[in-house]
């Protein structure tokens, strides 16, 4: 079965950020994801994962300046890039997060891609290095888009710890077919983490255009176990929105 994460990015609106951990906890999540830690301490965050006996899972490196979405695939960023690097390790060390995902930015190049990403797994020593293609609906211009490329790039790189982030969220709307491409993908064992919400208002998964709890049975039946991150907006509470999350449980229990 699926085991899901919660992303206090978006869910627990109605919580300051720090609350959102114990919100999390209090509706049986036992992992949670965020999209950037770094305007906290890490030890504050660590205390607040520890005192509620939650896992991080993932979050992202920094995004870089102003309206930059990352930083890997633009030139004349690398040392930008390098710093950044380095402060989502130290996070990461910190939170005992074995997941980054590290975004690759507007209006890139693949040459320095793929540069940037071979000298970020060096550096990356037991850590996993995620690409997640993006749709340009919500972020225009964003460079990595599509699974496939997405994987031609993690095999191009070679390096055990760079994998795919796969957003079925964001895979319906640039390509569709997504039951196809879970078959796909997932026994390649280059996904190293999913993420799930309904299309097209990116609510919870039970509302909008995808049959969810089919595609968790296609999930299972590829024998993936890793996290699958709940990374929507809640249409009205959070708590009382994951009725989804309480109906697949029980009907696996």
């Amino acid at each position: 079965m699926p085991r899901f994460a919660a992303n206090l990015s978006m869910l627990y609106p109605e919580h300051a950020f720090l609350d959102r951990f114990e919100a999390a906890a209090r509706d049986g999540f036992e992992a949670v994801e965020f999209m950037f830690p770094y305007e906290f301490e890490a030890r504050e965050i660590a205390a607040r994962l520890k005192g509620n006996g939650l896992q991080q899972v993932l979050f992202n490196g920094p995004p870089g300046e102003g309206t930059e979405r990352g930083l890997a695939s633009v030139p004349g960023r690398e040392a930008a890039f390098r710093a950044s690097i380095a402060l989502a390790l130290r996070y990461a060390e910190m939170l005992d997060c074995p997941r980054i995902h590290v975004m690759a930015g507007l209006d890139g190049q693949r040459e320095t891609y793929v540069a940037n990403l071979r000298w970020a797994a060096q550096q990356a020593r037991g850590v996993d290095l995620l690409l997640e293609p993006i749709n340009t609906r919500d972020v225009p211009g964003y460079f990595l888009n599509r699974q496939d490329r997405a994987h031609e790039v993690v095999e191009e790189i070679g390096a055990p710890n760079v994998k795919v982030q796969m957003d079925l969220y964001h895979c319906q709307i640039v390509e569709g077919d997504v039951a196809t491409k879970i078959r796909r993908y997932l026994p390649t064992g280059r996904v190293g983490h999913m993420q799930v919400a309904g299309v097209p208002q990116r609510h919870e998964p039970n509302l909008g255009e995808l049959n969810y709890p089919y595609l968790f049975e296609v999930i299972d039946e590829t024998g993936y176990d890793g996290w699958v991150g709940c990374e929507y907006r809640p249409a009205g509470g959070t708590s009382a929105g994951l009725d989804w999350l309480r109906r697949w449980r029980a009907s696996r229990a």
